[in-house]
């Protein structure tokens, strides 16, 4: 029995992970900041570990070292961009023990997680994607597009830091207290957001893509309504961008569809999305053909159905009985 280790329990996609996983026959530890009785998942993997947070890297990639080398474990799925960001420049450890990170390669990633180099290689690249022009505020000396603009760290997740400027009053505020190493700015383009699930492997090459609305979405990007369908030429094009970056296994990419019909490229999430399991109920295991192409194993190909809208719910359990909590802030 292979085992897997899944990092930050409380993604959203950890649910989906956990259940396809399961049907592979996996055992599956799991990890968190939070105690295992805060976390639903974290009661439902094999074995849990409380970690340290990603921020503090030194003490967080000890923990990991050391789960790895007590459970045995034979293959890393990182959930969230901070902790692919610091796996991508700590392999070495992992690859000297025979333990598969599964995420696409550092050469790719370097260019995912910077939404600057991102667009620019879009422009250069793959002129069949329409990518939104992009700014590193430090690089403005005057705004040429009209407000609202949209300004975001070039390496954020989740709208984490995202802010909306809609007059020169509010620019000029922003511009003194921004961190212009770290914020882009691109124009504001109206539209819902529309995700185009991507599975790539080289050998065979096979690339594997299907589209969602979303129609009701949290403030965080979480969607908790969907409409899945097919558009030929984005997902054609969304193949030829993820063959451009040589992305391996599950990425995510997401776009704004304006009222003329175009799709303009925002970015790409290196990782199962949010919204993962929309894509899995609409008929293809995005978790299992992941882990195929680091298994050496040929992924499925992609049989659409049908259009369909897709929900989800909350749902309550009791992971714990006559327990005391310290006291502490709400964490959010």
């Amino acid at each position: 029995m292979k085992t897997a280790l899944i990092t930050s329990t409380g993604s959203v996609a950890t649910d989906i992970t956990i259940k396809s996983l399961r049907r592979m026959g996996f055992k599956i530890v799991g990890c968190n900041i939070y105690p295992k009785e805060w976390i639903v998942e974290s009661c439902e993997v094999d074995v849990f570990y409380k970690v340290p947070p990603v921020a503090d890297q030194e003490n967080y990639l000890t923990t990991i070292h050391e789960i790895c080398e007590k459970e045995e474990i034979d293959y890393v799925l990182p959930m969230i961009d901070y902790e692919i960001d610091l796996l991508n420049v700590n392999r070495e450890w992992f690859e000297e023990r025979d333990i598969t990170l599964c995420i696409s390669p550092k050469e790719a990633l370097d260019i995912i997680r910077n939404k600057k180099i991102l667009a620019d290689f879009i422009e250069k690249e793959c002129p069949g994607t329409q990518s939104i022009p992009t700014e590193m505020l430090r690089d403005i000396k005057e705004l040429e597009w009209d407000f609202p603009v949209v300004c975001k760290p070039y390496n954020g997740r989740s709208s984490q830091g995202l802010r909306y400027i809609y007059n020169k009053e509010e620019w000029d505020e922003f511009v003194l207290t921004a961190d212009k190493e770290v914020y882009i700015v691109e124009p504001f383009i109206e539209g819902p957001l529309v995700m185009v699930e991507i599975v790539r492997q080289d050998d065979p090459h096979k690339v594997v893509a299907m589209t969602r609305r979303e129609l009701i979405s949290t403030p965080h990007g979480c969607s908790t309504t969907v409409h899945v369908y097919k558009d030929e030429e984005l997902e054609e094009n969304s193949k030829i961008l993820a063959d451009k970056l040589n992305v391996l296994g599950d990425v995510n990419f997401e776009y704004i569809l304006d009222k003329n019909g175009t799709y303009h490229f925002v970015e790409c999430n290196p990782r199962f999305s949010a919204g993962c399991e929309f894509s899995c109920m609409a008929g293809y295991d995005y978790v299992e053909n992941h882990m195929k192409c680091f298994m050496n194993k040929e992924i499925e190909d992609c049989h659409f159905k049908h259009n369909m809208i897709i929900a989800r719910k909350y749902e309550e359990y009791i992971t714990a009985t006559d327990i005391d909590v310290e006291y502490g802030n709400t964490c959010h």
